[in-house]
């Protein structure tokens, strides 16, 4: 027999939880239960190691990790124990490596195979669907987390909240943390607002439960009837225009109360052939949600009982419903859907609100709409002419039919008539075919007057059975044509979002596919801005400038609208536009967001490169401006006698410390003019063999080996910058390489480029941050007090870019690092000895990773 789970829910870290599952414990234990500690975590808090008291404690488990001794909950001593109670403290807690399970839930869940009840704890920031948002208010993401589902399967769930005032002066007092942690947590973790955050998440998440539990009681139960724990209003929408004020209505009913909550619901057809308008319910979709309820669709062809299956189903208290928009007739021969609601909701309470379309009838697409007027003319022209025809024809053959082979030809005709041009001229016809057959074929003849009731009876039928089939030919031809219509716009809504799915730039390519489709000259998406001014986002073909160029607009959002250029669009058109347009709006809304984000991100890289630059120079800019002050401070002593060594080593220290200023604030500016896209190249033919000796110039010649050929093609380049980018590169390799090894530089032809190659056999730099290198004042140890700002291959690399070159890093085979420079060659011819000239450029100095 599986054992029972309780679980003490903490709404923030220090609320007793731990406390409270050792007094239930104690209370167990007293009234004859078995009861061990498996393991508690008192984290030093006296009072929490007093509650612990004579429980029998069973011994953890010692775990030795990379030298570190860690204890954990010894799992097989607590079910070779096997007592009636286990308490376990942190539910959420990764076990050390190396344990029988990854997670202590998991212990959790082999404690209740064995039979062992278990009472544990976890925190409400600890649960897995709400680590994300606990870290946006927290702003600290939790490492350990169980899942939802091993908490909500509990037999039972205990929350243990406090107020965070009194958790507060409970930190305050010490009876949470150290004397000398309380400020930075209450400073930070524990501030008023998270704590607030943390108990209403705890809250939801544990009324959500509840409520799952009283429907699972209901449903058990057989209880059919709503029990009104709280209020629940159920608003039923049709897409129509009084959608927002029901939707408003509800609202505020929901909330009147405490814990108000409010559902949309709105109802399609079974076929899926009729229904409203999508940009309709996806305004009033964005309403709901924006009012905090939630929206829901389901399927059914009653409506009154899929509204009413539906708010029983979650509990409703009440229903709110527009009144009929149908007209007087209409309402006289049927009840509709409000009054079915009312009539068969039962304990529901049902509120009809009246609105500025109630009593008008809705204008439907009426039954002509769906026949091309071509056929309609074809089908009244049949029925005033095809009975007289056929009765012209029979009335020659008379003698060889009876009466009845003349009444099934007139059926016979009204059909086709109605499959040809709809209900209103198979009902001219079936009448028509009826006076004839009684005026010419119905003794006596040529007279309305009927001697014989059969014949009567006769010509009763075929009207009533013609006017019968006419409606169901009519009805299965109109669905028929919905059914291909309905298949047509699905058709075209899956091409359009196909489009978007696999376009690299979605509005443009959803525009042009709405041209195509719909024979339009010009398409586009047009903004409204303040004053009336229209401003087009994305446009396709011939696109109109202002809604007033264009033949057909319709609004794609709160301020946006879809301008068409071209022939007017057909009536069944309207329909999949309008959709095309709600899907419009959904790209423009997605590509603002993505737009926003891409701001954010550049806001937050600036940040950081402020915030690195920063950091770089309070740290790099200190020390040689102190190896200045000290050297000029004692010359300037007047007490001490200085020889001509000693000066003369000072002020050698001096000017290598400005030096060292001189290359930051050179390194500096050169980042700033690359961030800018300010860098302006004066580019000459020039000789590689040359470049190389001069980026080497500043730095030992002991630790350089150079095999650099003499023979190679011209370069187009800057020959200051690529000193500088070279130098920068030499230097780097230099400072890392150990002295008893030389840094190689060799250079070759590969295709159309020149490159040449930094070997060193220093350290070398992990795989993972091999590319990271390059990235302004990144530095492989930020612990190692080292000279350079972490700007010099980031300044290499753009000055490198600049000229259309790459900048790349690999690893040296044997250990060691490879810096490989590529530069696009223009076809000049190969060097003389002698014949190129650089540019001067500035000896390249420390500004290393």
């Amino acid at each position: 027999m599986r054992g029972s789970l309780r679980v003490h829910l903490g709404a923030a870290p220090g609320v007793g939880k731990t406390y409270r599952m050792l007094d239930e414990g104690r209370r167990r234990r007293d009234r004859g239960g078995d009861v061990v500690v498996a393991l508690v975590e008192t984290h030093g808090r006296a009072r929490t190691a007093e509650m612990v008291g004579d429980l029998e404690v069973v011994p953890r488990r010692v775990v030795d990790h990379r030298g570190a001794r860690l204890e954990e909950m010894d799992l097989d001593a607590v079910l070779a124990r096997a007592p009636q109670v286990a308490l376990v403290d942190e539910l959420a807690h990764t076990n050390a490596p190396g344990s029988r399970h990854e997670k202590r839930w998991q212990d959790v869940e082999a404690l209740l195979d064995a039979g062992i009840d278990v009472v544990t704890t976890v925190n409400v920031q600890h649960l897995e669907s709400l680590a994300d948002v606990v870290a946006t208010i927290t702003g600290v993401r939790q490492r350990e987390t169980v899942p939802d589902s091993v908490v909500r399967a509990a037999d039972q769930v205990e929350l243990v909240d406090m107020s965070p005032q009194a958790l507060r002066r409970r930190m305050a007092h010490g009876d949470v943390y150290a004397a000398e942690k309380v400020d930075a947590a209450l400073s930070q973790y524990f501030r008023v607002g998270n704590l607030t955050a943390l108990r209403e998440l705890a809250l939801l998440w544990v009324a959500d439960r509840v409520d799952a539990a009283l429907v699972r009681y209901r449903a058990d139960q057989g209880i059919a009837t709503p029990w009104a724990a709280r209020e629940r209003v159920v608003v039923a929408l049709t897409g129509g225009p009084e959608g927002e004020a029901l939707v408003r209505r509800g609202a505020r009913i929901a909330g009147r109360g405490p814990g108000g909550e409010l559902v949309a619901l709105h109802v399609s057809a079974q076929d899926g052939l009729a229904g409203a308008a999508p940009d309709s319910l996806a305004r009033q979709r964005r309403l709901v949600e924006s009012l905090g309820g939630t929206w829901h669709a389901v399927v059914g062809d009653d409506v009154a009982a899929a509204v009413l299956d539906f708010a029983r189903g979650v509990n409703a208290t009440q229903v709110v419903i527009g009144a009929s928009r149908r007209g007087r007739v209409a309402a006289a021969l049927s009840p509709g859907v409000g009054a079915a609601v009312v009539r068969d909701s039962g304990d529901i309470d049902v509120q009809i609100v009246t609105h500025a379309q109630a009593g008008r009838a809705r204008t439907a697409r009426g039954r002509r709409a769906l026949l091309a007027p071509r056929r309609r003319a074809w089908g009244w022209a049949l029925a005033a002419l095809g009975p007289l025809v056929l009765a012209g024809g029979l009335h020659l053959a008379r003698g060889q039919l009876d009466l009845a082979i003349d009444l099934l030809l007139f059926l016979a005709l009204t059909v086709g008539v109605a499959i040809v041009g709809g209900l209103g001229p198979a009902v001219l016809a079936a009448l028509l075919g009826g006076v004839l057959a009684n005026v010419l074929f119905t003794p006596p003849l040529y007279t309305l007057t009927i001697a014989r009731p059969q014949n009567a009876l006769a010509i009763a039928v075929l009207v009533a059975v013609a006017l019968a089939v006419s409606a169901v030919v009519d009805l299965a031809a109109r669905r028929t044509t919905q059914a291909l219509r309905a298949r047509a716009e699905s058709d075209v809504l899956s091409a359009l979002a196909g489009s978007v799915l696999r376009g690299q730039d979605a509005l443009p390519a959803l525009l042009e596919r709405v041209r195509e489709l719909f024979g339009q000259r010009g398409a586009a998406v047009l903004a409204r801005g303040p004053g009336g001014a229209c401003a087009a986002l994305a446009a396709a073909g011939e696109a109109p400038a202002t809604p007033a160029a264009a033949t057909t607009t319709v609004p794609a959002g709160d301020d946006l609208l879809l301008a068409l250029s071209g022939p007017p669009l057909r009536g069944e058109d309207a329909r999949v536009v309008t959709a095309v347009a709600v899907q419009v709006g959904t790209v423009v809304e997605r590509d603002r967001l993505r737009e926003s984000a891409r701001q954010t991100r550049r806001e937050r890289e600036l940040t950081k490169v402020r915030t690195a630059l920063l950091a770089a120079v309070s740290h790099d800019l200190r020390t040689p401006l102190a190896g200045v002050k000290a050297g000029v401070s004692a010359l300037r002593l007047e007490d001490v006698e200085l020889g001509p060594e000693d000066q003369a080593a000072l002020l050698a220290d001096v000017e290598a410390s400005a030096d060292r200023l001189q290359q930051l604030v050179d390194d500096l500016l050169d980042m700033s003019r690359l961030d800018a896209g300010a860098l302006a190249l004066r580019r000459r033919p020039t000789a590689l063999d040359e470049l190389v000796p001069r980026a080497a110039s500043g730095l030992p010649a002991e630790r350089i080996r150079l095999d650099v050929p003499e023979d190679l093609p011209l370069l187009d380049v800057d020959a200051g910058l690529l000193v500088r980018a070279l130098g920068n590169v030499l230097e780097n390799a230099v400072r890392h390489a150990p002295s008893s090894t030389p840094v190689v530089v060799t250079a070759g032809r590969a295709g159309g480029h020149l490159v040449v190659r930094v070997v060193d056999r220093g350290p070398g730099v992990p795989e993972d941050q091999v590319d990271a290198v390059f990235t302004a004042f990144h530095r492989l140890d930020d612990s190692r007090s080292e000279e350079g700002s972490g700007l010099g291959l980031a300044v290499a690399r753009g000055f490198v870019e600049a000229h259309d070159g790459t900048l790349e890093a690999e690893g040296t085979p044997g250990g060691g690092l490879t810096v490989v420079l590529r530069l696009p060659l223009t076809g000049a011819a190969p060097a003389a000895t002698g014949a190129a000239t650089v540019d001067e450029a500035r000896a390249p100095a420390g500004s290393a990773p």
